[in-house]
């Protein structure tokens, strides 16, 4: 758990960039054999998007308590929200939402982990988002 609470920003940009992948590999594996398509296949892949979002989600949590930026802390529970609804709902079938969205919902998480590396740590352990 260490790895995760002191660097929660590479982990969340690798986890979406990750994600990203996952999300385009799954189809083409399917296109290039179409005997890959078994329920415990599916549910395999399936099961690796679910801990994509689960790390992804740790790591959001973990650099919202060390970011200096808060319209970053909200963005990125809102980038994920929207990520999270997006992957609940591929096996649901609620609504029929594009690929694309998934992939930049992602990628717009990715980015920010890197924007909040670069520009909104704190320099200290007395850093406290709310107060500024």
């Amino acid at each position: 758990m260490r790895i995760t609470l002191n660097n929660s920003d590479y982990i969340g940009a690798a986890a979406g960039i990750l994600c990203i992948i996952h999300c385009i590999v799954t189809p083409l594996l399917f296109l290039i054999n179409a005997q890959l398509v078994t329920q415990k296949t599916v549910f395999i892949l399936q099961l690796i998007g679910y801990i994509f979002l689960a790390i992804s989600f740790l790591a959001v949590y973990r650099s919202s308590q060390n970011t200096s930026n808060g319209v970053v802390k909200v963005l990125f529970f809102i980038f994920w929200g929207f990520l999270f609804a997006l992957v609940l709902n591929e096996p649901l079938g609620i609504f029929r939402i594009p690929e694309l969205f998934t992939f930049l919902s992602a990628f717009s998480l990715s980015a920010l982990h890197i924007y909040n590396l670069k520009y909104c740590k704190c320099e200290d352990e007395n850093c406290c988002t709310s107060t500024k």
